[in-house]
């Protein structure tokens, strides 16, 4: 399972450690990833994600997931992201 947010694409980054004596040793900071459940209000079903707490923080200011993935590009969104903004849309537009 790849280690990157589905919502918001925020993934690992690279570092150094470095020691007292100013050596350098190679690192990974690693987002913090929870699995969550998140409600749809347009689709009236419950959504199982992996997103960073960042992200959640994001969903939850922008108004819920809905017009979270109305308002976000395609190329941050994971796959399965995608199909959800797809189908939210195909349910607006029908309404």
């Amino acid at each position: 399972m790849s280690r990157i947010c589905e919502l918001t694409g925020k993934g690992r980054l690279v570092g150094n450690n470095v020691s007292h004596a100013n050596n350098k040793t190679k690192r990974t900071f690693l987002p913090n990833l929870q699995n969550v459940t998140l409600l749809s209000d347009a689709l009236e079903r419950q959504v199982k994600l992996r997103v960073s707490m960042n992200g959640l923080r994001s969903v939850e200011h922008v108004g819920g997931l809905d017009n979270w993935l109305t308002k976000t590009s395609d190329e941050k969104l994971s796959l399965k992201a995608r199909r959800l903004k797809r189908e939210i849309e195909k349910k607006a537009s029908a309404a």
